[in-house]
């Protein structure tokens, strides 16, 4: 890739529950599916030289979906964290999450917390889930909290200071819009939106959207000569 290999990846799995309601079947079944296509573009990224990707996996309005989509989202999450920690651990995966804690149900958040520790020893990528995540709240919180010092003192009251700016915002779906994902992170952030729904976001679909990145020229403001 011409331009190199983005540092930090950040992506909006959208599309399940559209693939699911294709296919006929119902929304979990998308987020399942969903959910094998973020471990297999795993696999992916740090075979390929990533350093940190974030996914976004449930935001603070998916809560308003209908309440079986809901609870099925909670049971579902549950068993990945506990079924996903030795393939984590394997690929040298470090998991954290980015979101607000209040209203996520105790036994999840203790699964949460569980995985964090598990894999914090890990080195070769970070994991972030964007979890009952509202970038508007993120910086509301911060701004509440926020007594002067610049940028750098700011970016240390969002919910994970440790996540790089990403280089690179991933959006499937063909929706393009950035939903109150990252708002400050991705400020200089370089956009790809992609036709497939997220369950059919293959290798090479990542390849291609990592090798737009590498054709670009990032001006950061400035202007090149």
């Amino acid at each position: 890739m011409e331009g190199g290999v983005p540092r930090s990846v950040a992506i909006i799995t959208d599309g399940n529950g559209r693939w699911a309601a294709q296919r006929g079947l119902p929304p979990i079944a998308g987020h399942r599916a969903g959910a094998d296509v973020v471990r297999a573009r795993l696999r992916d990224a740090v075979e390929l030289g990533i350093e940190q990707m974030t996914v976004y996996s449930f935001s603070t309005e998916n809560w308003s979906r209908p309440e079986d989509e809901v609870s099925g989202l909670m049971q579902l999450f549950s068993e990945r964290l506990v079924d996903e920690i030795p393939e984590l651990l394997d690929g040298g995966i470090r998991m954290r999450f980015i979101g607000s804690r209040e209203g996520v149900p105790a036994e999840l958040l203790e699964l949460m917390d569980a995985a964090e520790a598990a894999t914090a020893h890990c080195d070769k990528l970070d994991f972030f889930v964007a979890f009952n995540y509202g970038s508007r709240a993120e910086l509301l919180q911060a701004a509440e909290r926020y007594e002067g010092g610049g940028e750098e003192a700011f970016r240390q009251l969002l919910y994970q200071p440790d996540l790089a700016d990403p280089d690179l915002l991933i959006r499937t779906s063909g929706e393009q819009r950035i939903s109150n994902y990252l708002l400050w992170q991705c400020a200089y952030s370089e956009f790809v939106f992609r036709d497939e729904l997220w369950p059919d976001f293959t290798r090479e679909a990542f390849i291609e959207s990592l090798e737009a990145f590498g054709s670009r020229q990032r001006r950061f403001g400035g202007r090149v000569a």
